[in-house]
């Protein structure tokens, strides 16, 4: 039977931005629910070693971050919800949120930490080599790779930023599109282009990524889009750059975006269009993508939101006073 859920902060995700948002928000009094989706605990459970995140010394592992800091939200007194959300009403004032199971989530807040996912090519090798090789996040993995060769895939200002943010672990960055020019802006495709540790090859399409002995990434298979001609490229390390998908569908004719579906925010905050309602993440972020920017814009949309609901129930007070 169908159960209807009410709390002052309704959460929609579970990554480090909506658990940061949880964590603010429990210890703020609105006993937030977090509706934790197809994939609890966000991008972080499928990716291994960490090194970036403050507060570790030594490497830790994603999936093992991602569960303390539930623990962490669910000890100050977050709800967490193994459901998938399916509808959103979010004409107000309480938000409505209908899960996969039927059951109904009211809140009289809500934040959005839906996050995005890296867009793949799909060719073999590719998901059985990620974090073997394979990565869609040269900031992320990047260090890993000093001193070595490695590859990036795409041609447009992601591609060209990865391969220039690669330069500062190794000497020997290819950049590999599958025309013959980029799509990047001008003033980037410049700073490319002058830089010696970078090399282009053009007209080439990944088929397949090849293992090592060792189990990890050994060569890149390619073909040439206009003679198809196959070919071989070894690389210690490759980093697919063709783009990331926010999960934004669920919001699509009722929250703006821009062309590409991430969420628009006032600047600076992460207060959407509609009083109440919060984007957190990388569902609002499409330029840095890091579990410490997702975690800062959580905090910042529990911040936002008890500030609301201060400023309403005050309003709310001062109509029944009068």
């Amino acid at each position: 039977m169908a159960t209807t859920h009410k709390t002052r902060m309704l959460i929609i995700g579970s990554g480090p931005g909506g658990l940061s948002a949880a964590i603010y928000g429990a210890r703020a009094g609105m006993q937030p629910i977090v509706v934790q989706g197809l994939q609890p605990g966000g991008q972080l459970t499928i990716t291994t070693d960490v090194e970036n995140y403050p507060g570790f010394r030594e490497v830790i592992q994603g999936p093992w971050l991602m569960q303390e800091m539930e623990a962490q939200a669910v000890h100050v007194g977050t709800r967490m919800m193994y459901d998938v959300i399916t509808s959103v009403d979010l004409k107000g004032p309480v938000f409505t949120a209908v899960g996969d199971s039927g059951d109904v989530y009211e809140g009289d807040t809500l934040v959005i930490a839906t996050g995005a996912q890296a867009q793949w090519l799909g060719v073999p090798g590719e998901q059985e080599l990620s974090g073997k090789g394979v990565s869609a996040c040269a900031t992320c993995d990047g260090f890993f790779y000093r001193g070595k060769m490695v590859v990036v895939i795409g041609g447009g200002n992601t591609a060209v930023e990865e391969a220039l943010y690669l330069t500062n672990h190794s000497d020997e960055v290819t950049l590999i599109h599958r025309r013959d020019s980029l799509r990047a802006e001008k003033i980037l495709q410049d700073r490319l282009f002058a830089n010696p540790k970078i090399k282009v090859v053009w007209n080439k399409r990944v088929e397949r990524f090849m293992e090592g002995e060792n189990g990890d990434l050994r060569a890149l298979a390619l073909i040439d889009t206009q003679t198809g001609e196959q070919s071989e490229i070894l690389t210690d390390g490759a980093f697919v750059a063709i783009g990331h998908a926010p999960a934004t569908e669920l919001f699509k004719g009722k929250l703006p975006m821009d062309e590409t579906g991430y969420l628009l925010v006032e600047p600076g905050t992460p207060k959407t269009e509609i009083p109440g309602v919060f984007a957190c993440g990388d569902v609002m972020d499409h330029t840095y993508r890091q579990a410490i920017t997702a975690a800062g814009t959580g905090c910042m949309a529990a911040l936002d939101a008890e500030r609301y609901l201060a400023h309403r129930d005050f309003a709310e007070a001062a109509k029944v006073e009068a």
